[in-house]
């Protein structure tokens, strides 16, 4: 995207020396939420700050569907960026997909990469790590030059577990301890046909039945379907409750000891039969398959069905503009999504380990190395207490006001300046999640409800088993994205064309044998062993 700059010998030891001069400035402001300024070290104490050089810096990140970035006056985001750490900063986004895995790769490939980006393969960046497209970020992500970052996203310990092969080469992005994965149904529909919410998968199944053939919404027409999902024409998903229906859990689990991942465990083979048989019945959208997010949700806004799982806290408040509630009330005024579980006790999800990392690209780092530098203080400053405040909740005393620790929304001027204008935060906010209690803050929203408090009530009630305890890596040389791409291909093959699990122990063995999978299962074994998890 940007012209290649001649350098002189003289500019690459200059640039050289500040990237080490940036680090060691990062290191003595820990919590502060902004960098000090560089100071030759043999300037003396009455030396002016050294004015940093200005960057172009060009980052490729995820963004809902739904959101879009403004002008340049209006994102006083990125303007805070860019007077704060004196960069030109662009900032490429997209949803998380098989579109911009592509993407990142093109780029790659073409030996464009950009500066910083969030990996999206599943696999933790390990095939990049692999591939030895990765740079070395050992002197540059550390406690010294991300103080915000591991006092209060990511401790050391579990940075250093989530290394590859000892080599520091990736950092996970900030991410939540909290679970808010649910169910959500059409409670409107249940009143209209006389129906209380599910409590068991048979009264579930009902349910679907019902939506799909007992005219839910009143129309006279049989257009609406039980459940619906975003398989993205890549496998069948991860939301189908028939994996929890057969005792597995989202996304791996300890069970008596041992390791259990929830996509290739024996009883897969019944999951499968048993999404056939729903599927044979009807009572799912039909273009569950092809669906790719968010276009499940978008259809069950538009009341073409009754029944989705969500994984944010807000995922249908009232308060939430982006909400489903909110996108349905707005063509059915009586709409009212409700999260459950068919499952009683039974978890619906483990404990929640780092997930995707944030990388950089090996030739960047070592050609300019000041690049990597000055995305890391911006990253910082994002995992601060001023940072983390500004992308989610906009301008002191223009979109909240404050005392102390509680932070009071403006529901008007966060729709004016921010929600009408693309909802564009939800682009900025991508490095932090939505937890402020980590900074001990108390966010009042006058436009909550007490229909939100209670939401938050039953999904808080939901049960969830522990986390695993360790990260795991998969072994040297290991390919972990075309092994879950075989997996993927296999059981879309087992609903498709077997329409049943029935030859699942042999795809399951292909995947074993074949795709090493007896080599990627002994490793963790082995790793949660070492962790003491396991005899």
């Amino acid at each position: 995207m940007y012209p290649t700059t001649n350098r002189s010998k003289w500019k690459v030891w200059t640039s050289l020396a500040l990237a080490v001069t940036v680090l060691s400035a990062c290191g003595s402001n820990e919590g502060s939420g902004s960098a000090s300024p560089s100071v030759s070290p043999s300037a003396g104490a009455s030396a002016k700050p050294a004015q940093k050089e200005k960057l172009e810096l060009k980052w490729f990140i995820d963004g809902p569907a739904s959101s879009q970035l403004p002008g340049a006056q209006d994102d006083f985001v990125k303007k805070t960026i860019e007077e704060k750490f004196n960069v030109k900063l662009t900032v490429d986004y997209m949803v998380l997909g098989q579109d911009y895995i592509n993407k990142v790769n093109a780029q790659l490939t073409a030996n464009d990469p950009p500066d910083m980006w969030r990996d999206a393969n599943g696999d933790g960046g390990q095939k990049y790590a692999l591939d030895g497209v990765l740079a070395d970020i050992s002197k540059f992500v550390t406690p010294q030059t991300m103080p915000n970052y591991f006092k209060y996203w990511v401790d050391e310990k579990t940075f250093a577990g989530y290394q590859i092969q000892g080599k520091t080469v990736r950092a996970p992005i900030p991410y939540s301890k909290e679970l808010y994965r649910a169910w959500y149904i059409r409670k409107d529909w249940l009143d209209k046909l006389g129906l209380s919410v599910p409590k068991t998968y048979d009264e579930y199944l009902n349910v679907l039945r019902a939506f799909t053939n007992n005219d839910p919404d009143g129309n006279g027409k049989k257009d609406t379907y039980g459940f619906t999902t975003a398989a993205g024409g890549d496998g069948i998903g991860l939301e189908w409750p028939e994996y929890w229906k057969n005792g597995l859990i989202f996304a791996t689990f300890l069970e008596n000891g041992k390791f259990i991942d929830m996509q290739t465990d024996a009883r897969v083979e019944q999951v499968l039969t048993d999404i056939a048989k729903v599927i044979a019945e009807g009572v799912v959208d039909p273009d569950w398959f092809l669906n790719k997010a968010p276009q499940h949700t978008d259809k069950a806004a538009q009341g073409k069905v009754g029944v989705v799982q969500g994984a944010t806290k807000d995922f249908a408040y009232d308060s939430n503009p982006q909400s489903i509630q909110t996108k349905t009330k707005a063509l059915f005024p009586n709409a009212n999504w409700v999260p459950f579980t068919p499952f009683g006790s039974h978890p619906i999800q483990s404990g929640i380990a780092p997930g995707s990392p944030f990388l950089f690209y090996k030739t960047v780092a070592e050609k300019s190395p000041e690049k990597v530098a000055r995305s890391v203080e911006i990253l910082d400053w994002l995992s601060s207490e001023e940072g983390y405040i500004l992308t989610h909740y906009g301008q002191e005393n223009k979109h909240y006001t404050r005392s102390g620790s509680t932070l009071t929304l403006k529901p008007e001027a966060i729709t004016a300046d921010i929600t009408s204008k693309g909802d564009w935060l939800s682009i900025w906010d991508f490095f932090t999640p939505a937890t402020p209690n980590v900074f001990g803050l108390t966010i009042v929203d006058p436009k909550q409800t007490d229909r939100d408090r209670s939401i938050e009530k039953t999904i808080n009630s939901i049960p969830s088993a522990p986390y695993l305890g360790t990260s795991l890596i998969a072994p040297t040389g290991f390919d972990l994205a075309t092994f879950r791409k075989r997996q993927r291909e296999l059981q879309a093959k087992a609903i498709f064309e077997d329409k049943s699990g029935k030859n699942w122990p042999a795809y399951r063995e292909e995947l074993i044998t074949k795709y090493n999978g007896k080599a990627l299962f002994d490793a963790y074994a082995e790793q949660i062993k070492a962790a003491g998890l396991a005899k």
